[in-house]
């Protein structure tokens, strides 16, 4: 029997309470023993923790408390990234899972975000003397570097999305959008992790120069620096794509439009940050190390699990882009090299993209969308270049940074959140009708069928950003485009399941308007929804596509209680928000005093040079 039980047998409001108290009792049992590793390791009786960072230190020439757990970071965040795009596919062929311990995606999704939590620990925990002058007072003589604070954010973020998940669940139904929420708790944490590795490795950088005589670090110590700083970077890349998933696997539920704006935001912040962070080449660099990530999980889904593909955009022109105006502009002006990369990553950038789509992604992007993605791509890169240039200059101590340089960012911030919400509003459309004649294509109980549709009026899918057969959820996924034989009548281009426990429908998109058409449905008493057959001719109208897509939604759920769980996730994103500027607005601080411009803001924590020269002043006197 298959671990992923069918959508008509699943629960659709919660898991079950015995899976929910097993996950509990594993997530207490695994924070503890972090916690007893922790004081262990901080009362000295254990040791291993100790020659472990001991051991980073000497290969890579950074304190062991920021190389240790930013690798522990990377790996982390590559194992739950694969389990993230592996619990996509499964949803999407598959349908609902039967609770969180019966999906093995499930599994490796946690191993990530706890090991991301471990790396927090670590990076609080390992330090036994001063990190540099970012440290956190913990406690007498115990300071945490900025970045682990960063971490262990980031996991608890994420790690709380989880049993918020099971509580939206039984008050909404399943919002099955990657967009819902919780959801994007759990993508948000784990994606600013890459951001704290990022502070963390700032951190280890600055701290190495100024607590007293070290070697000189070797060329392989570079060379492996400059490696580890592009696979972060193009992790940063990969975090903000996966913000894009329901484009890259063809069944969006929001506009065409939100897809080049989310591009073109993910290259500016990441890879002007890659460009600062790295110097000549940063930009290519992460690309390079995103094309093979995303490629390997591609590869691993897709042919070798036999489930949908994932399909990502290729970046390669945004990075020549904020290359060749770092050539120009240099990267002493970050934020005028990341305003104006963002410029050509909103132009050029997404010209390169809207080809690529028609080469690889699952819906082409049509000529008549690319003016408005111009706009408001090009206005959100711009802003997004310019965060990005605040947060690589805040991780690159010797890159100068304006003093009004933090309202810039939140400005930038600001323009983000309003391209955003412009490509948000969806419309129900007007009620559009569509005569439907099934062919059969194959009989009995595995029936496909080509499906012939006349739309009412005869234009509606004139000048359409998609007009697409959708099947999922019967054991894999089809999506293909409609093809027009005459006037007002379309045909589907590929055989469409109608048995089973696969779900098909036609949907439409036209300017703000998502609809879809249901051609077959199965009942699903769990919901409980009944079924929508498929006969060999019906008419049926265009309904808001959200309902067929999410139909294990629950209705007449009050609008206030709606309302304050939206508030309430929003209320902890923007404080985990507000958390990270704080790290990287210390980050720089303490970098400017350090040139000379010491604002008395930051912690007064002595340096391990410091307490070296008035040990020897003390012990002289």
């Amino acid at each position: 029997m298959s671990i992923l039980m069918h959508a008509a047998a699943s629960p659709a409001g919660g898991a079950a309470l015995g899976q929910v108290a097993v996950a509990t009792a594993a997530a207490t049992a695994v924070t503890v023993t972090m916690l007893w590793l922790a004081i262990g390791h901080r009362s000295g009786r254990i040791r291993g923790i100790g020659r472990l960072a001991a051991y980073g230190e000497r290969v890579s020439g950074l304190p062991g408390w920021a190389v240790v757990p930013s690798a522990i970071v990377g790996v982390s965040l590559l194992i739950a990234l694969f389990g993230m795009y592996w619990d996509i596919s499964l949803h999407i062929d598959n349908g609902r899972d039967a609770g969180p311990l019966a999906n093995p995606a499930h599994y490796l999704i946690l191993f990530g975000l706890f090991g991301v939590l471990f790396a927090a620990v670590a990076a609080i925990a390992l330090p036994q003397g001063a990190v540099g002058r970012t440290g956190v007072r913990i406690a007498p003589g115990w300071f945490a570097p900025t970045g682990g604070i960063v971490l262990l954010l980031c996991a608890g973020f994420a790690l709380t999305g989880f049993p918020l998940d099971d509580v939206w669940h039984r008050l909404f139904g399943q919002d099955v959008t990657l967009w819902g929420p919780t959801h994007l708790m759990l993508i948000g944490g784990a994606s600013l992790a890459t951001i704290g590795a990022l502070v963390l490795t700032s951190e280890g950088l600055t701290a190495r120069g100024s607590d007293g005589p070290r070697r000189a670090p070797t060329a392989v110590q570079r060379r492996t620096q400059r490696l580890r700083t592009a696979l972060l970077a193009g992790g940063l890349l990969v975090a903000l794509s996966t913000l894009q998933g329901e484009f890259d696997f063809g069944v969006p539920q929001f506009r065409l439009l939100f897809h080049p704006v989310l591009i073109a935001l993910a290259a500016s912040v990441a890879l002007v940050v890659a460009r600062i962070s790295l110097g000549r080449g940063g930009a290519l660099a992460a690309v390079a190390s995103f094309l093979v990530m995303r490629g390997l999980i591609a590869l691993l889904v897709g042919p070798m699990l036999g489930q949908t593909m994932p399909h990502f955009p290729l970046y390669a022109a945004e990075a020549l882009v904020v290359e060749l105006v770092a050539w120009r502009i240099g990267r002493d002006r970050p934020l005028v090299l990341g305003a104006v990369s963002g410029l050509g990553i909103g132009t050029v950038g997404l010209a390169a993209e809207w080809g690529w789509t028609h080469v690889f992604m699952p819906l082409a992007w049509p000529p008549h969308v690319m003016a408005e993605a111009f706009a408001v791509g090009t206005i959100a890169a711009a802003a997004g270049g310019v965060l990005g240039g605040w947060i690589g200059a805040a991780v690159t101590p010797s890159v100068p940074l304006p003093r009004r340089a933090g309202r810039a960012a939140l400005a930038g911030f600001a323009v983000v959140l309003a391209a955003v919400a412009w490509t948000l509003p969806i419309g129900a459309g007007d009620g559009t009708r569509a005569v439907v004649t099934l062919r059969e294509l194959t009989g009995g109980p595995q029936r496909t069928v080509q499906a012939t549709a006349r739309l009412d009026p005869a234009g509606a899918a004139d000048g359409a950003d998609w007009f697409v057969q959708t099947s999922w959820q019967g054991g894999g996924s089809v999506i293909e485009p409609l093809r027009e034989v005459s006037p007002g009548v379309w045909r589907t281009t590929a055989p469409m399941p109608v048995h089973g426990d696969w779900k098909s429908e036609l949907r439409l998109h036209t300017g703000h308007d998502i609809t879809g058409v249901p051609v077959y449905f199965p009942a699903d008493p769990a919901i409980p929804a009944p079924a929508v057959a498929a006969p060999d001719r019906f008419e049926r109208t265009f309904v808001l596509d959200k309902q067929l897509l999410q139909r294990e939604q629950k209705g007449g759920v009050p609008g206030w209680l709606q309302t304050s769980a939206y508030l309430a996730v929003l209320a902890i994103a923007l404080a985990m928000a507000a958390a990270l500027a704080w790290a990287l607005g210390r980050l720089r601080r303490v970098s400017s005093a350090d040139s000379g411009e010491d604002d008395g803001r930051f912690s007064r924590q002595p340096s391990m040079r410091a307490r070296s020269r008035s040990a020897s002043a003390a012990s002289s006197s």
